[in-house]
């Protein structure tokens, strides 16, 4: 896998009205994420309050995120992407998603 993320992870800024949500709301984003890829919306929103299972439960779909796009990396740099700067990590998933066949865009600016 050499594909790349379309947004740098620092690239949140670029679609503003989910950087808002995520900022204000990130298990909002992050139940999104999780339904993108054939995951529990509600498991994951309600996990995002448990502290370690929420980074598992947020790593678990941004690996399933990277194998549906091609894109090259682990379970440690997922883990560490999201203890960086979750909601840039989160913001970087949903708009990868976004153009994907099913997704839903979070928000619109």
């Amino acid at each position: 896998m050499s594909g790349k993320w379309d947004n740098g992870l620092f690239g949140c800024c670029n679609d503003c009205g989910t950087c808002l949500i995520t900022l204000f709301c990130p298990c909002y984003t992050a139940g999104k994420n999780a339904e993108a890829v054939g995951d529990s919306c509600l498991l994951c929103g309600l996990a995002f309050f448990v502290p370690l299972l929420d980074l598992v439960t947020m790593a678990s779909v941004r690996g399933k995120i990277r194998e549906q796009h091609g894109i090259g990396g682990s379970f440690v740099t997922d883990c560490l992407s999201i203890m960086c700067c979750m909601p840039c990590a989160l913001v970087q998933e949903a708009q990868q998603v976004k153009g994907s066949p099913g997704s839903h865009s979070i928000a619109r600016c």
